[in-house]
């Protein structure tokens, strides 16, 4: 049997859900204030995955300005993936590569010519997911996470 999910944007009344995705599936958690402004100001990338009505994923966003690479000199929009998470009981059905997708459709409405993301060194799913969509690692950052694990910056032109 084929599982099916839609996508749609965040709407505040996902709030809790989202926040609870995010507790289940990452250590690295944010305030509620934080999802809001992301949503305020970058509501074409946070974007929500529902399997029979149940939010079960999700992915925000923000749009920057900065250096940019793969030939794009002088300052850039890059859309920065934030987070991106998917419960693990509905991993594995394309959901997380729909929702990168869907975010960088998003990021077009804000002028983006690049996107980036960080990611655990150790995450080799998220990693293959990734590059499954196209973007690379460009660099290391050493002991970015709080616990001291390095990150890869894997970005793309957009």
């Amino acid at each position: 049997m084929q599982e099916t999910f839609t996508l749609r944007k965040f709407k505040p009344d996902d709030l809790q859900k989202v926040m609870r995705i995010n507790r289940v599936c990452l250590p690295e958690n944010y305030t509620d204030m934080f999802f809001m402004d992301l949503h305020e100001r970058f509501s074409e990338t946070f974007i929500v995955a529902e399997e029979n009505r149940e939010i079960v994923g999700y992915i925000m966003c923000r749009i920057e300005v900065g250096l940019g690479s793969f030939g794009l000199g002088g300052l850039i929009r890059k859309g920065h993936v934030v987070s991106l998470a998917v419960l693990p009981k509905s991993r594995h059905h394309g959901m997380a590569s729909a929702l990168l997708e869907a975010a960088m459709a998003g990021m077009s409405n804000y002028k983006a010519k690049q996107i980036y993301l960080e990611v655990r060194v150790t995450n080799e799913a998220g990693v293959n997911l990734y590059r499954k969509v196209g973007l690379s690692i460009t660099r290391t950052i050493p002991g970015y996470y709080s616990d001291g694990e390095n990150a890869y910056v894997m970005s793309k032109k957009l």
